[in-house]
């Protein structure tokens, strides 16, 4: 697979797993699971992930790295509430954190595949026997 393909693929995951986790948050806090019936506050906590959908839309690499940063909040509250809520709070919150990973993973391989692919990695690995 050349690296235009894996740049395209790593951008795809990383737009659906951020999208995922916008669509989850707000149907967990809204209608799935609410802390209080009819909703709660909590449905805000996905405005943060909202932030990162131009950067990742125009392919900005600065905006890859603090997303995979972020990330781990979220991963933090989905094994909390996967481990400590009831059913069907900690099956929402396990797939928080299979999100959580795919995102981390689709922006630490984006991240990587531009960075060998710049002309001072070419020539870097031309300059090394």
């Amino acid at each position: 697979m050349n690296k235009a393909n894996q740049i395209e693929m790593t951008r795809r995951l990383a737009l659906a797993s951020l999208g995922g986790l916008i669509v989850l948050g707000l149907a967990w806090e809204m209608w799935l699971a609410p802390i209080r019936p009819g909703g709660s506050l909590l449905a805000l906590k996905v405005l943060p992930l909202c932030i990162p959908l131009a950067g990742i839309l125009k392919n900005r690499m600065y905006t890859y790295r603090w997303v995979s940063l972020m990330v781990w909040l979220y991963f933090t509250e989905g094994v909390v509430r996967g481990w400590s809520d009831r059913a069907p709070g900690n099956y929402l919150g396990m797939i928080e954190v299979v999100l959580c990973l795919l995102l981390f993973t689709a922006c630490a391989l984006h991240v990587r595949v531009r960075l060998h692919n710049t002309p001072a990695a070419a020539a870097a690995k031309g300059a090394v026997p």
